[in-house]
């Protein structure tokens, strides 16, 4: 991802927090996160965050993604004798589309199916004020509804440089070129 697409993304995740009513300090602000997930289609398959604490024991983050943006199929596993983590998400703008392991079919989901390998199409649908847990070593993905969504994550530990990708083409962290 070059610079300047980190930028653009920074500034599109700024205008969803604004229209989401969470007030960002400063120095939050500059601490935003954009993962592109290493296949530079960050418009499609990636995210912006920013982790407000990450401690032994408990995680708290903001998450955007962008109208049709993808966060793509992970899991959170067993790291340095931790138990994977466990989340929960609580959609506070705009609509998600989750989608976990259970009965659903990938013709059926509402959700674009991304450029990248998925399995699971339970679909759970998040709208402002709504929430769902997911456990530790889950499979999961999921996307922004067409206005965009910002969804707040409250989860133990993180360790998602751990995190197992469906696709193998994927990586945790970000490579910016200037």
């Amino acid at each position: 991802m070059t610079r300047a697409e980190f930028e653009r993304q920074v500034e599109r995740a700024l205008e969803f927090y604004e229209k989401a009513g969470i007030v960002l300090s400063e120095e939050e602000k500059k601490n935003i996160e954009v993962c592109d997930h290493g296949i530079g289609i960050v418009e499609k398959v990636g995210l912006q965050l920013l982790t407000y604490i990450n401690t032994e024991r408990v995680c708290a983050k903001e998450m955007v993604l962008t109208p049709g943006q993808t966060c793509p199929e992970h899991k959170h596993v067993p790291t340095n004798g931790m138990e994977g983590k466990e989340e929960t998400f609580r959609c506070r703008y705009g609509k998600v589309y989750l989608y976990v392991p259970g009965e659903g079919k990938k013709e059926d989901i509402k959700a674009r199916i991304p450029e990248t390998d998925v399995s699971v199409f339970h679909e759970v649908i998040l709208n402002p004020g709504e929430q769902y847990t997911i456990m530790p070593e889950t499979w999961h993905w999921f996307q922004a509804g067409e206005e965009g969504a910002v969804i707040s994550e409250f989860s133990t530990k993180s360790t998602d440089e751990t995190d197992q990708f469906t696709d193998k083409r994927l990586v945790r962290e970000p490579q910016i070129e200037d």
